[in-house]
């Protein structure tokens, strides 16, 4: 890969994000981390620390099952297995947004297994009320409370600055998404899935100008067709590119996704509200749906406007083994689908983050079975 390629920076990035976060931490700079996107980054940038999020990756997992079950989602087993081996002492605490229960039972156990951290949790509501998001103001003002007392500076003009940053950050990647969708972006999935998840472990100050190269460079007025079946993949998170290049390497397009290592971290790019706080606050309630913040229902509304925005053709489910909030909302959204015309593909990933076995014959019969039918009413 050229050095002067735009893409190898955020595959550098990426590749040795560990290294450079400890040096950052050695030079004085406060690393938070957090497991979901649900966090309000915002906060945390403008009190002062850097927002990372944690990754699991792939590896053996033996000291974490110390503190957790067997019967947890791959990704948690190992942020927790990498967090015990020491591979994130430079992180100064952690953040995390209530979503799922394992990510909500994982916090306490980072409580108790690193007591010189600090580690807060935010409740998130579940319906859009105005008593909903009062709850949610109280919330993030005790977020904001205690990144002061661990030594954070916070000030309403330092939170209107990191908004306005991560909402370009945001709308920079939305503007490539949608360039994907009219076939302007000639980027294939597994770039893309770099360039995200790159900006999960870079301060938004780097991230930004990153991807204004990406979007000079790959974003055009037209495009050459490409070939493959256009499909959308739904999810939690995937952190191995090889996952997606299976996809487009057994004759797939993906066009769109369901990711929270995509759409869902990034859309919408900003909220509505007469100050910065009621602007996060509206932007957390208005999120992209994620399972375990919603019902199947709003999901299977909001996929089905996606597909039809991005022409895909079909919906493969790239699920984490044990991960119950997608897979209790796959029996109602396939049947949803399903009646809509488009066929579906379920597809386990397992704690060595590969995909079950027999799967690029199960790709390749679902592709054929779609390209055969001559479209999503076939």
């Amino acid at each position: 890969m050229s050095s002067a390629d735009p893409i190898a920076p955020f595959v550098e990035a990426l590749n040795h994000h560990r290294v450079r976060l400890q040096r950052m931490a050695a030079a004085g700079e406060r690393l938070v981390g957090y497991f979901c996107t649900y966090t309000p980054v915002e906060i945390i940038h403008a009190s002062g620390f850097v927002p990372v999020r944690v990754s699991g990756e792939p590896g053996p997992v033996a000291k974490a099952y110390a503190h957790i079950p067997d019967f947890i989602c791959p990704f948690m087993k190992h942020t927790l297995e990498k967090a015990v081996n020491g591979e994130y002492d430079f992180l100064f605490g952690m953040v995390q947004g209530y979503t799922c229960d394992v990510a909500c039972g994982m916090i306490n156990i980072w409580k108790a297994k690193f007591p010189d951290h600090i580690v807060h949790t935010i409740p998130i509501p579940y319906n859009d009320t105005p008593e909903a998001r009062s709850y949610c103001r109280s919330s993030l003002q005790e977020l904001i409370s205690c990144l002061e007392t661990a030594g954070g500076s916070f000030s309403d003009a330092a939170l209107n600055r990191s908004l306005a940053l991560y909402v370009k950050m945001r709308r920079q990647l939305i503007d490539l998404y949608e360039g994907r969708y009219d076939g302007r972006l000639s980027l294939d999935a597994g770039d893309l899935l770099t360039i995200v998840r790159a900006g999960s472990v870079l301060p938004p100050e780097e991230f930004t100008p990153m991807l204004e190269m990406v979007r000079q460079t790959y974003l055009h007025e037209e495009t050459e067709g490409k070939k493959g079946i256009p499909v959308l993949i739904s999810g939690s998170l995937i952190e191995e590119r090889s996952m997606v290049d299976a996809v487009e390497a057994a004759g797939g397009r993906i066009v769109a996704d369901d990711l929270c290592t995509g759409w869902r971290s990034i859309y919408p790019e900003a909220g509505n509200g007469e100050n910065a706080i009621d602007r996060i606050i509206d932007r957390i309630l208005r999120r992209f749906p994620c399972p375990a913040r919603s019902r199947a229902m709003s999901r299977a509304e909001e996929l089905l406007t996606l597909l039809e925005r991005s022409g895909a053709r079909g919906v493969i489910f790239l699920v984490q083994k044990f991960c119950t909030p997608h897979l209790a909302d796959i029996p109602i959204l396939s049947e949803e689908l399903k009646n809509k015309g488009y066929p579906v593909l379920m597809v386990e990933i397992d704690e060595s983050f590969r995909m079950e076995g027999q799967l690029e014959t199960r790709l390749e019969s679902f592709f054929e079975m779609i390209e055969g039918a001559g479209g999503k009413d076939g």
